[in-house]
């Protein structure tokens, strides 16, 4: 099996070596360069087209976001995760927008941020669980209004599953849970997607939320992101 190319884009040296040494302790990835900024990521995206980018917001000249859109346009094929300390809804709002394939923060544990990288390999947006509680807790706008909730009516297997993507578990983590082959887990994901009329899982498990079809377990999300081992966060 290939490794995981990673390109790893912070404006702070301290914390590219930090990420580094965490991504060499999985056999199964293999970092290839860093970026000081957004311009130069693009540079290095060109020069080295990694399968993963792991993109700072924050960064002089450039920042995350406008590298993102930037890149994602000429390098469709390249996943982008954001590795950023903003937790806020406007920053990641800004990045999915721009093409992010995923968003996580810097107090992340070194074992989710590898289950992370290789989530999105598998075409999965892997979302930092206190992210997606803060969208649910802050979440302004209306809900659709009753008429149209039948139409968007889930059933009982699937408001399982999307009670599991709440929790910030991946495709494999939930198909074990439930006794279901992968395959059988993403044709229900797919499909909850179509009925919520969302684009990612992040944004049905926002929905369902606030529409009362699943209770967010903000302390088991959590929870996935506090396993023992080092965090990315060096402050």
């Amino acid at each position: 099996m290939e490794k995981i190319s990673v390109l790893i884009v912070d404006d702070h040296t301290v914390v590219r070596k930090g990420i580094q040494m965490i991504l060499s302790t999985e056999p199964g990835i293999q970092v290839v360069g860093e970026a000081r900024d957004g311009q130069e990521a693009f540079e290095k995206a060109a020069e080295l087209q990694p399968d993963v980018i792991l993109m700072d917001l924050a960064m002089p000249r450039v920042d995350g976001i406008d590298a993102i859109a930037t890149i994602k346009r000429h390098f469709p094929r390249i996943k982008i995760i954001v590795l950023t300390t903003f937790a806020d809804k406007e920053k990641m709002t800004a990045a999915i927008q721009a093409g992010a394939d995923g968003y996580q923060l810097k107090e992340v544990e070194g074992d989710s941020l590898l289950q992370a990288l290789q989530s999105v390999q598998r075409g999965e947006m892997p979302i930092h669980p206190r992210v997606t509680a803060h969208l649910v807790n802050n979440r302004v706008e209306e809900p659709p209004s009753a008429p149209d909730l039948p139409l968007r009516s889930l059933t009982e297997r699937e408001k399982q599953v999307l009670q599991h993507v709440a929790n910030g578990e991946s495709n494999r983590e939930i198909a074990t849970q439930l006794s279901l082959s992968n395959g059988t887990i993403k044709v229900h994901v797919s499909n909850i997607l179509n009925k919520l009329d969302v684009t990612s899982r992040t944004e049905a498990a926002v929905l369902a939320t606030k529409l009362g079809l699943i209770s967010l377990n903000e302390e088991a999300s959590i929870g996935k992101n506090n396993n023992p081992g080092s965090s990315v966060s060096t402050t």
